[in-house]
């Protein structure tokens, strides 16, 4: 019967596609799984210093954490810092993450993520050394504090660390537990973000009131980390930081929520004398007061995203807090980038992930690309104003690079 026939041609189709589909998915995860067993360096420092890494642990005694399960239990921070290093031959290279926070990044992040859709992190080589001495060549450093977007651990902006450091800066980063996705402490113990600490997942009305609390964390951490600084470079006990850091030269930069933390810590604290905010919009009474220090902001592309109200408000705080800056002021536009082609992420993404994602407008930039011109502009803008360079350093970056536009690409 016709019927009949028609039924088995659709069957025997049937069967075909979903044994194609099947076959499809698994050369996907065998070539997922090829790229994540690769080996990956990070783009090379651009500045003349070889680049050293260090972590500390410090314990705020006089800050108890309100998101810890426990009361009374102290604010905490494990502070990665990189900075110009001595050549030292028998220093050891610095892994990517060490192995105990590389482990706990693994669970949190779940098998897909991190066995298929991201890089092995124990084969991703970096261009730092572990704790060698402050390179010799200049008495002390300036400071520059860096802070990553929402729970993102710090050493995933290992590329624009290294070569900040590279050219002659001492780089403070920092993790705060239950706050960044995972913090491993010095006694192992592994400590995850809490929930209540994700504005992600709680509903829009309440997020608002969650940001501003989270930003005075860890604005009043940052201001504790930079303490901490100062005393190191008083005291050092091994002796390596003693005298060494600049502290009267200290910027700050960060991303996404890093820049909120940063602009914040510039309005409130006047020891930063300069600092960036990277694609991040901002939060707290720096909206409506502003600042008085010189400052960058570095954007992607938002113009598929600005169309609606809350967006348009950031627009328009970004604008007010910018139009009454002083002199030392720049805002830019990297044409082609997205949210996270200022990070690691993007050379640590699967490719076929990032191509798929390209199909839905995530951006075309190269990732090394993106890096390379947002290290460029954070380097120089520091060394403009921490340091003294000249201005045409800066201004001369965008004929360097056409990507870069003029202003917010918004509209």
């Amino acid at each position: 019967m016709p019927v009949r026939r028609l039924v088995k041609r659709l069957a025997k189709a049937i069967v075909a596609l979903a044994v194609f589909a099947v076959i499809a998915l698994m050369i996907l995860f065998v070539l997922l799984w090829r790229e994540h067993r690769t080996e990956l360096t990070l783009p090379a420092p651009t500045g003349r210093f070889a680049v050293g890494r260090t972590i500390f642990t410090w314990v705020n005694d006089a800050e108890t954490d309100a998101l810890a399960p426990s009361p009374g239990t102290r604010r905490q921070v494990v502070v990665w810092i990189w900075y110009p290093a001595s050549n030292a031959a028998s220093a050891s290279s610095a892994g990517y993450l060490p192995t105990e926070w590389r482990e706990a990044f693994t669970r949190s992040s779940g098998v897909l993520m991190s066995q298929f859709l991201t890089r092995d992190l124990s084969l991703v080589r970096t261009h730092s050394t572990v704790d060698p001495e402050v390179s010799p060549a200049e008495k002390s450093y300036p400071v520059v504090i860096m802070r990553a977007g929402g729970g993102a651990l710090t050493a995933t902006y290992t590329t624009l660390a290294e070569d900040l450091a590279s050219h002659g800066y001492i780089v403070a980063g920092f993790d705060a537990p239950y706050r960044t996705t995972v913090v491993v402490l010095p006694n192992k113990r592994v400590i995850t973000r809490v929930p209540k600490a994700d504005p992600e997942d709680i509903p829009a009305a309440q997020a608002d009131r969650l940001i501003n609390r989270l930003l005075s964390m860890w604005v009043d951490d940052t201001k504790f980390v930079v303490n901490q600084l100062q005393r190191l470079n008083e005291s050092d006990p091994s002796g390596r930081f003693t005298g060494r850091l600049d502290m009267e030269r200290l910027g700050m930069f960060g991303h996404s929520f890093g820049s909120a933390q940063t602009l914040q810590f510039c309005h409130e604290d006047a020891r930063c004398k300069a600092g960036i905010d990277i694609d991040g919009a901002p939060y707290g009474s720096v909206v409506q007061e502003g600042l008085t220090q010189p400052f960058m902001f570095i954007f992607s592309d938002h113009s598929r995203e600005m169309s609606d109200p809350a967006s348009r408000k950031i627009l328009s705080d970004i604008q007010s807090i910018y139009d009454r800056l002083p002199d030392g002021r720049l805002l830019i536009t990297i044409r082609g980038a997205n949210h996270f082609s200022f990070s690691d992420q993007m050379l640590l993404k699967s490719h076929y992930l990032i191509g798929v994602l390209r199909l839905f407008g995530f951006g075309n930039l190269g990732a090394r690309r993106g890096l390379a011109i947002t290290a460029e502009y954070v380097h120089t803008f520091f060394d403009v104003y921490l340091k003294g360079a000249p201005l045409t350093l800066l201004k001369g970056l965008s004929e360097k690079y056409p990507e870069v536009a003029a202003g917010p690409h918004w509209q």
